[in-house]
């Protein structure tokens, strides 16, 4: 059973610990050997929970002929974790799609902050607790809707495209006004609770699925049907610096997502142990299984859909540079995948 309190206390004492963390990863940039991961919540992040559960990395740096120390720690947002990256508290950040675009556009010509891989493709709903809400057009000011980082995550993103949709070209940021940025630990307790102003939430696995679990709950959207189709959710990346300088680091964190990617597609039952392992929480097994098992969730380290989310971000003003394909966004070692 899902129990608010408990999410909300998981998530404050996850915030408390953040700045310790970040303290103990600031620093001068990584030398080989070394190498820091920022994560986030949810079953978007599980390929780095699998990796970091079984040392994949440092099981790679060995073949490598390298002993790997590898250093975590939990950010909540692409905002906050660009930030990381560029302070260089960090080596390697992960979120959603609006975030890498960000940060690829802002660091070009310098950092040059690109993709290593994608994580997953996933979709993200916005769910609600309004029972007048149907469509977009149906949320008033009265309303709050809850998501990671207001106008930078992936899910202010896909607001925005499904926005302009419905309300008319140049009319994307029609319901800006009504975000919030919640940690989804945060906004998931909140909506749960029906005693919060968060009336309306986009999220990710599996907190948009514990939502509809809800009967007071129901989805207004899928992000599947805002892009056409499946699409990335979540990616990883680092400064060009980093990949340049940590070769065999870098090789090693590859094969390992790689692996990872593996054990999840092998066997679904292991793979939500591993999460549950790492997330400690009120789901049960059998629920984290059914998420994995359904289709519309994959995990690949190939792209989906990236250059949607670009000619958006570009048309909009929210990029200066227009990436001429998916393989401008990521580092060469990926470009032999199919993507888009």
């Amino acid at each position: 059973m899902f129990h608010p309190g408990r999410v909300i206390r998981h998530a404050l004492c996850a915030l408390a610990g953040l700045g310790l963390a970040a303290a103990a990863l600031a620093g001068p940039a990584a030398a080989e050997g070394r190498i820091r991961i920022a994560e986030q919540y949810g079953l978007g992040y599980l390929p780095l929970h699998v990796l970091r559960h079984q040392k994949l990395i440092e099981k790679h740096g060995k073949e490598l002929g390298l002993d790997v120390t590898v250093e975590w720690v939990q950010l909540s947002g692409g905002a906050a974790m660009n930030d990381a990256l560029l302070s260089d508290s960090i080596d390697l950040g992960s979120a959603g799609v609006g975030p890498l675009l960000t940060i690829w556009d802002r660091t070009k010509g310098n950092a040059n902050v690109k993709a290593i891989a994608a994580l997953n493709s996933m979709p993200l709903f916005l769910t609600t607790t309004n029972p007048t809400v149907k469509t977009l057009k149906d949320f008033t000011d009265k309303d709050k809707i809850a998501l990671p980082a207001v106008k930078v995550g992936v899910q202010a993103r896909v607001l925005q495209m499904a926005v302009e949709k419905e309300f008319g070209e140049g009319k994307f940021d029609a319901l800006d006004k009504l975000t919030v940025s919640l940690p989804h630990p945060d906004a998931t307790a909140a909506l749960l609770s029906g005693s919060s102003e968060i009336t309306g939430h986009i999220s990710g696995p599996p907190f948009q699925y514990q939502q509809l679990r809800d009967p007071k709950i129901h989805k207004v959207f899928s992000s599947y049907d805002v892009l056409g189709g499946p699409h990335t959710f979540n990616l990883i990346w680092a400064k060009e610096a980093f990949r340049t300088k940590n070769p065999k680091t870098y090789q090693a964190f590859l094969g390992a997502l790689k692996e990872a990617m593996d054990v999840i597609n092998a066997d679904h039952s292991a793979a939500a142990d591993i999460y549950l392992a790492q997330n400690r929480g009120d789901l049960d097994k059998a629920f984290v299984v059914s998420i994995l098992d359904d289709p519309d969730n994959q995990f690949t380290v190939a792209p989906a859909r990236v250059g949607a989310f670009a000619d958006f971000m570009h048309k909009v003003g929210a990029m200066k540079n227009k990436p001429a394909s998916w393989k401008d966004l990521f580092f060469e070692d990926l470009h032999g995948e199919t993507g888009s």
